[in-house]
């Protein structure tokens, strides 16, 4: 991952957020914290080359991290605002206005409030 996370970088990153199984990804690894590709395996209902390759993807933009153990590898989510982001967009698809702590923050820096 570049030391400076430019446009660019983050068109990387939302591009691999562009698939509903790395979407259901992060939202396992957000809510149960670090998770065996084998548990996404059978969580997800995938073969566990198909799980890799989305963890990889994942990986290669820096939304997880993995660590071995053995022949175990456990990924975390090394960008929890990610999900963050995720249920404020649910919250809007609602109806409502987003109130995470993200949302929080960009409204008293800019001086305006985003709420609906």
């Amino acid at each position: 991952m570049p030391e400076k996370f430019t446009s660019e970088t983050q068109a990387h990153v939302f591009k691999a957020l562009g698939h509903q199984t790395r979407l259901k990804i992060v939202e396992i690894l957000a809510t149960q914290g670090g998770t065996c590709v084998c548990e996404l395996v059978d969580r997800l209902g995938f073969d566990q080359s198909t799980i890799s390759k989305h963890l990889a993807l994942m990986r290669s933009v820096g939304l997880v991290v993995g660590s071995k153990d053995g022949l175990r590898v456990t990924y975390e989510l090394s960008m929890p605002c990610v999900y963050q982001f995720m249920q404020c967009l649910e919250r809007v698809d609602r109806g409502f206005a987003c109130s995470s702590p993200c949302a929080a923050s960009q409204k008293s820096s800019s001086g305006s409030p985003s709420t609906k």
